[in-house]
């Protein structure tokens, strides 16, 4: 492909993403989630906005320290001060950029700024002048863009451009114009800005219509080549453009000719790591890595998938990083995938046999909800069976001691296959304990991929409902455990899975 049609990608969870209530990081787990970006293939990380404060300095430096192939990029507004900081900040990086800026429409430039639109230009001009003193990138953002009048905005473009800008963004800060609007509002700066090849056009989209997707991709139609995005689509209020939608959109539509330096095979494991750092729990039905994105209940697609994966798939699941798609059992499954799992487990059926196990199957369905691997055996018949229950594992001692300062230990005994076992570990806390516990004895590699824990009723003298899946050989298990202690239900739950791999 032409380099014409190469789309950059700018990632702002580290800023943008960064600021939401209660998502801060420190430097260290800062410098983890840069690293993860660079492995990702991210052409720029705006690691933070130096004045903003000492912490977001210091996670500039030392980011910059830590990740030579993207460009590092901080944030300014359009002030002396600002962009001071930011080139200090940014002393160590390979390759640096400052990104400045200041409002574009007329609501910014009245209410905001309480300024004129000359004013406001001359300002944008001098601040992108100031900073090509200290980098010869820099970018500047239009805020409101989406807002501004399209004329004056174009003025604006080409001045900075003029000044010195390597790259121009035009955000649509609130999330407010519709995909044809913005499209068409990239369209006319292609058009009517002079000097427009003399830098990148970036889109920087919100999602408060749920539109920062659709939009960025609007943008890219009508001549921008760098979006600005987030893992997880976090960011301010409904978030910022998801960087996953926008790369697998690309990596899937290959008719409009664009492609990325992304390696989509990592993004799973990224949104992982910052769902859980940023303690911001993806939706289950979140677009590409939500837990339901690659899962199948309604008899009709599941079986469908098993003839034919792309009959209900247009994206393969280990393209992002995920193992494989999911069959879960409800009463809205039909045969073929009940007989999916059976065979799975081990159950070979004749069609006249499956009808009758069927007809049980959907019976236990619409009193459970979903159905387990332990709920399968028991259709079969096996839930009672000795011979079973002499080959499983079973957990017959468990024992926690945690506190504050104490260090979270584990004393676990298994029963397998007849023969006690013991072990003692410490862990992060008393869960992870008693697991450390378990890989004493059973001296195997075992991953855990996926680990919820739910209040079945609500109240703190509830049963807890917690599913797992972990990873053996390549291959992903389920397993489940309930109690009115967590910690017990999550040992249950990997003992479960435990049985269902050996």
């Amino acid at each position: 492909m032409s380099d014409k049609n190469r789309v950059y990608v700018f990632d702002t969870t580290l800023r943008d993403g960064e600021q939401v209530p209660g998502c801060q990081l420190t430097t260290v787990e800062k410098i983890e989630v840069a690293k993860e970006l660079e492995a990702l293939g991210v052409d720029v990380i705006e690691a933070g906005f130096p004045i903003s404060s000492p912490g977001d300095f210091q996670s500039v430096v030392e980011i910059s320290k830590a990740v030579s192939e993207p460009i590092i990029c901080a944030l300014t507004r359009a002030n002396t001060m600002d962009i001071d900081a930011a080139a200090e900040a940014l002393r160590f990086a390979k390759r640096k950029r400052i990104h400045t800026g200041i409002g574009s429409s007329d609501m910014h430039i009245k209410y905001k700024f309480n300024s004129t639109r000359e004013d406001i230009l001359k300002r944008a001009v001098d601040a992108v002048k100031y900073a090509r003193k200290f980098v010869d990138d820099v970018e500047f953002y239009a805020e409101d863009a989406g807002r501004a009048d399209n004329e004056y905005l174009a003025r604006m473009i080409e001045a900075v451009i003029g000044a010195g800008a390597t790259v121009v963004n035009i955000p649509d800060t609130n999330g407010y114009c519709l995909p044809d609007q913005y499209g068409a509002k990239i369209k006319y700066l292609m058009d009517n800005v002079s000097n427009i090849d003399k830098a990148i056009i970036s889109v920087h989209c919100h999602n408060d219509l749920g539109l920062a997707t659709a939009n960025t991709i609007a943008g890219i139609m009508n001549g921008a080549r760098q979006v600005e995005c987030t893992i997880n689509g976090i960011g301010e209020r409904a978030g910022n453009t998801s960087l996953e939608e926008v790369a697998m959109i690309l990596k899937t539509h290959h008719g409009l000719g664009y492609h990325t330096g992304i390696n989509s095979r990592r993004i799973y494991g990224i949104s992982n790591m910052v769902e859980t750092m940023m303690r911001m729990p993806v939706q289950a039905n979140k677009a590409i890595i939500g837990r339901n994105a690659f899962a199948h209940s309604s008899g009709i697609h599941q079986d469908g998938v098993l003839k034919h994966r792309e009959n209900y798939e247009i994206l393969n699941p280990e393209d992002v990083g995920i193992p494989s798609n999911a069959i879960i059992l409800t009463a809205r499954s039909g045969r073929h995938a009940l007989k999916h799992h059976l065979e799975r487990l081990g159950y070979k059926l004749d069609k006249v046999n499956l009808d009758e196990v069927y007809q049980r199957f959907l019976i236990m369905a619409d009193q459970r909800k979903d159905i387990n691997d332990a709920d399968l055996q028991e259709l079969m018949g096996d839930g009672d069976d000795k011979n079973y229950d002499d080959k499983a594992i079973k957990v017959t001692l468990l024992q926690v001691v945690c506190g504050d300062p104490l260090r979270p230990m584990a004393t676990v005994k298994l029963k397998i296959n007849g023969e006690e076992k013991e072990a003692s570990s410490a862990g992060n806390g008393p869960v992870d304990a008693a697991i450390n516990a378990i890989h004493e004895i059973i001296k195997d590699q075992i991953d855990i991929d996926e680990f919820n824990i739910q209040s079945m009723r609500g109240g703190s003298k509830d049963v807890s409902k917690v599913n797992m899946r972990v990873k053996h050989n390549g291959q992903s298990y389920y397993g489940f455990g309930y109690s009115t202690d967590i910690v017990n239900a999550s040992m249950h739950a990997y003992v479960d899975a435990l049985n269902k791999i050996f």
